[in-house]
């Protein structure tokens, strides 16, 4: 045998070994990767909980006003829960005189949390403001912000991660764009009128789709 043929065979073994680690790194890669994705999800979980806590919490101690601009996304899984919590809140505050008012964006789909919110005693308005595609906010007896940010730019994105902001100079700021928008906003009656309207649907079938009692919609409906 060789030299040649000795080096040519040392060089395949090499090669191979090569290529044998080189396959397993990219494996043990993914996997890292996969670990990393995991985790990256539960900590969106952990701190999408740790926003609506806070809003709760926020809007317990509320004593004046609270002014939101929120997604009003149709609730699933636990967010039902979390609605209904917020729900339980305007009720209270209701009792106790504190103002509450939210712009929800101008979406069909947002009727729903615009009816339970109603019926527990805020006002609602929806809006086309472009600030609801890249921030949502809640203004606390002008004192507290809670900002929540989605995971990506875009109205239906749900809310990920949140901000508690005690600044005054931030709440007078954002409270002026809130009512900016505010009086270019439409009712939530009037865009339950508009949407009746627009859909030539009965109430039965919209019922079935806005998840909005029947009897809730005929009455609207009358009152023009």
């Amino acid at each position: 045998m060789t030299i040649e043929t000795v080096l040519l065979i040392l060089e395949s073994v090499l090669l191979v070994a090569t290529i044998m680690l080189l396959l397993y790194s990219l494996k043990e890669g993914r996997g890292r990767k996969d670990l990393l994705m995991e985790v990256g999800k539960a900590t969106k979980v952990l701190t999408r909980q740790e926003y609506f806590l806070i809003v709760n919490d926020s809007m317990a101690d509320a004593k004046v006003e609270i002014l939101g601009f929120i997604t009003g996304r149709f609730p699933a899984g636990d967010d039902n829960k979390r609605v209904k919590d917020i729900t339980n809140n305007i009720e209270k505050l209701k009792k106790s005189d504190v103002k509450v008012k939210y712009l929800i964006p101008k979406f069909h789909d947002r009727l729903h949390i615009g009816y339970l919110y109603t019926k527990a005693g805020a006002e609602i308005r929806y809006s086309n403001c472009a600030i609801a595609n890249n921030i949502r906010f809640i203004i606390v007896d002008d004192k507290l912000v809670i900002m929540g940010i989605p995971e990506n730019i875009g109205e239906k994105e749900a809310t990920r991660k949140g901000y508690r902001i005690p600044s005054e100079g931030l709440a007078s700021i954002l409270k002026d764009y809130f009512y900016e928008c505010w009086a270019g906003s439409i009712i939530y009656e009037e865009y339950v009128r508009e949407v009746i309207k627009q859909t030539g649907v009965k109430p039965k079938l919209l019922e079935e789709e806005l998840q909005i009692d029947e009897k809730e919609l005929e009455r609207i409906a009358k009152n023009k």
